[in-house]
């Protein structure tokens, strides 16, 4: 298979909707969520607003986004430096196995490089989900030692 080139940038306002739209797919396909649109589109606009909360790429081929994923950061004390997780991750059907992701998270980790204050790569994914989960690990991720526990507020 010949994997497609895509070009990879900042997400910008432009690119709100599509982003909002990449989002409500994701939860339903994978979640089987309905997010709330005002919600989510005032979240995607914070972020995009705010680069310092984190900021969203974008694959695009032939002015079409293909595929987007979100890097919000985390800081580390024990090693003083951020990881960055990425979140959100979605690539348009007509785009799926041809190496979206696989160029997006290679953008991740040339940003992370040049910034130098980057000390790895986390993300979730849903224990079901074992098709995004081989992807993840033929890029070189492992499953993470950590269970993770959340709890909601005011939702």
């Amino acid at each position: 298979m010949t994997l497609s080139v895509f070009t990879i940038r900042q997400g910008q306002l432009p690119d709100l909707q599509t982003l909002v739209d990449f989002n409500q797919a994701m939860a339903l396909e994978t979640e089987g969520k309905e997010l709330d649109s005002s919600i989510l589109t005032a979240g995607v606009t914070e972020l995009l607003k705010n680069p310092s909360r984190g900021f969203y790429l974008v694959a695009t081929q032939n002015d079409v986004v293909a595929g987007s994923l979100m890097i919000t950061k985390e800081w580390s004390d024990w090693r003083n430096k951020e990881f960055w997780w990425i979140q959100s991750v979605y690539v348009a059907e007509p785009f799926r196995r041809q190496g979206v992701y696989k160029q997006l998270y290679a953008a991740v980790k040339e940003i992370a490089e040049t910034q130098g204050n980057v000390c790895g790569y986390r993300l979730y994914v849903e224990k079901e989900n074992t098709t995004a989960q081989k992807t993840y690990q033929n890029l070189g991720m492992h499953e993470s030692y950590y269970l993770m526990y959340e709890e909601y507020q005011n939702q």
